[in-house]
């Protein structure tokens, strides 16, 4: 059964991107910044509606009360990475809109690629280390005051369920540069949505944001060193199964 599942819902996830990436990439000769970055949000909605309908993946949120207020108040969402399913639900639950810091790869996807490349995101050359940081707190710096967040999932790739990745520090030195508070968050969806599977499995994904840490005056390496206790902490709280050993 979950087989079946898993292919209906990639039917549905392709059927769905297709046409609504070319009406984005025409709304957007026209239409771009905020609205255009909404628009995605919908897709997005989409495909985690259609999680919870043909995979049976629910998701239960606690935290939001620990988010930034006000229109233009500042964030940087540093996220536990476990599959593709936080990258698609993270822009349904968030009030202000996200821009990613991506491999510039991505681009090259065709519809899903191309619709994002007409979106306010940071995509990165990696092969250019020094100029690619620059570049972040650039955009960075223009994308919060206009009230756009930043994701980054400080780990850089999915990691399988109960294990760690290294915690870099990307994103704690960009916090730094522009005085942005972070948020870390930890997603279980690996109980769900493992890392690079085809086959999904039906169950709760829990999404845990814990409050704002400032970055005002603060190490880099230190930063983050609370950032990942708190995530890996709070992983091993919500999902204990994953971590017997």
């Amino acid at each position: 059964m979950a087989v079946i599942r898993s292919l209906l819902h990639m039917l549905w996830m392709f059927v769905t991107v297709i046409p609504w990436a070319i009406i984005m990439l025409v709304a957007s000769i026209w239409r771009r910044g905020i609205p255009l970055y909404w628009m995605a949000a919908r897709w997005l909605g989409w495909a985690i509606d259609g999680a919870r309908v043909i995979l049976g993946i629910r998701t239960r949120v606690t935290g939001m009360e620990n988010l930034p207020t006000g229109e233009t108040s500042a964030a940087i969402l540093l996220v536990k990475h476990q599959s593709t399913f936080e990258t698609f639900l993270m822009p349904t639950l968030m009030p202000h809109p996200l821009a990613y810091v991506f491999k510039k790869e991505l681009l090259y996807v065709p519809f899903f690629g191309w619709a994002m490349g007409r979106l306010d995101m940071i995509h990165i050359d990696r092969s250019q280390r020094a100029q690619a940081f620059n570049k972040v707190v650039a955009q960075g710096r223009k994308l919060l005051a206009q009230g756009i967040w930043i994701i980054m999932f400080p780990e850089g790739t999915r990691i399988p369920r109960g294990q760690k990745g290294v915690y870099k520090t990307g994103g704690t030195r960009l916090a730094i540069e522009t005085g942005a508070p972070v948020i870390p968050i930890a997603v279980t969806s690996g109980k769900c949505w493992p890392r690079k599977a085809f086959i999904k499995y039906p169950g709760v994904v829990d999404v845990s944001i814990g409050k704002p840490i400032p970055s005002q005056g603060r190490n880099p390496e230190e930063l983050m060193a609370e950032v990942e206790a708190w995530i890996e902490s709070e992983m091993r709280r919500l999902d204990p199964e994953a971590y017997i050993n």
